[in-house]
């Protein structure tokens, strides 16, 4: 018997969005994973021998690309930030829609040009490729959370992060001046399970085919 395939999820603000759509799919966890007291990672799948894992986003393209799991959703901000030779997006789910944005504090004075400057994020590749690109040197601050505190605390002036609505950097007292990248939610699988094995495709197939249907209702 082949081995089960697992399907890896992010743990956060995709999942809401994509359950609805794996579970048309066929790709629909036990009732456990529903439990808000369960601890557990690892989950079976109804009617299917797939097993599906819940960790966080960056996480998810590392299992991956690396094989430990064959497929799986995450945002295409992941995707770019990695840019994993092993990993293959082949279908833009249509969900989770946001931004990777700059952002600064609201009134910060301006000065002339920069060519050097010191950003808070946690997508340290993508924020230096964004920042080269108008020839200016990023030194990036690595934080996994609370970015917008970065810079009223004087440890950077300016952060990078994903922005919905722009409500928390509005509270935070930060406005958004740019946008690096916008994001949505991809399928994402290992490019040599695709070659591999055939239930990968059919997965890949199936989630193709539910877009389409929804952007053509």
């Amino acid at each position: 018997m082949p081995r089960p395939l697992t399907f890896a999820i992010p743990k956060g603000r995709i999942l809401d969005e994509a359950l609805p759509l794996m579970e048309r799919a066929g790709v629909v966890p036990e009732a456990e994973f529903h439990d808000k007291k369960s601890r557990a990672l690892s989950f079976a799948c109804e009617g299917s021998d797939m097993r599906i894992i819940r960790v966080r986003a960056f996480d998810v393209a590392t299992f991956v690309a690396h094989g430990a799991a064959q497929a799986g959703i995450v945002g295409s901000d992941v995707v770019e930030e990695f840019a994993y030779s092993d990993l293959y997006a082949p279908v833009d789910l249509d969900i989770g829609h946001c931004r990777l944005s700059v952002a600064e504090p609201v009134g910060q004075a301006d000065g002339p040009p920069a060519s050097h400057l010191r950003v808070a994020s946690k997508y340290p590749n993508l924020t230096r490729k964004h920042f080269e690109r108008l020839g200016i040197q990023a030194e990036v601050v690595k934080l996994n959370g609370a970015m917008e505190l970065a810079p009223g605390l004087g440890l950077a002036s300016r952060i990078v992060d994903l922005v919905s609505t722009g409500r928390t950097l509005k509270d935070n007292g930060l406005a958004e001046t740019s946008v690096i990248l916008p994001v949505s939610a991809r399928l994402i699988v290992n490019r040599a399970a695709l070659k591999t094995d055939e239930r990968v495709g059919e997965l890949v197939e199936r989630f193709r085919a539910l877009v389409s249907a929804a952007k053509a209702a």
